[in-house]
């Protein structure tokens, strides 16, 4: 199974729908391994938009980014990075289908309400930045049977 990242941006948590995001991915069947408050700081965001740092926006994004504490999670099941991207919905909220988290809650490119790791490396890299060994917990979940077909697990 994999483990992905998604950060509860400050344009969730200062709208109060951080729940409502969180039992989205519940109810689809994702397994929370890992999940605490955060303040971020330059050297955090630095790190985790380098590719962005040469951009005129990239001002925005660190003053939005830091408008409050984010809520990031580490998530877990099968094909989970791809799952957690579809239930993202595009980048763009005024462009996102609805019934994804972003086509549901968000008008903005930028208060775009979650991020998503884009890939394995990804995941990795952004988990390892986020989260100590000890905070990503390997537990049963035993609603598995339920979840998955025996010969997907």
């Amino acid at each position: 199974m994999e483990v992905t990242l998604v950060i509860l941006k400050p344009s969730a948590v200062q709208r109060g729908i951080m729940g409502e995001i969180i039992s989205r991915f519940e109810r689809k069947g994702i397994q929370i391994v890992g999940m605490k408050m955060v303040k971020l700081t330059d050297e955090t965001l630095e790190e985790h938009y380098s590719h962005l740092i040469g951009k005129p926006f990239f001002g925005r994004i660190k003053d939005s980014m830091q408008a409050s504490p984010v809520v990031v999670m580490a998530l877990k099941g099968i094909d989970v990075i791809n799952a957690v991207r579809k239930l993202s919905g595009v980048t763009n909220g005024r462009e996102a289908q609805s019934g994804t988290i972003r086509g549901d809650y968000s008008m903005s490119v930028q208060e775009n309400i979650v991020h998503a790791s884009d890939s394995q490396e990804t995941a990795e890299a952004e988990l390892g930045r986020f989260f100590s060994e000890n905070e990503i917990f390997n537990y049963s979940q035993h609603l598995l049977p339920y979840l998955y077909a025996g010969d997907e697990l």
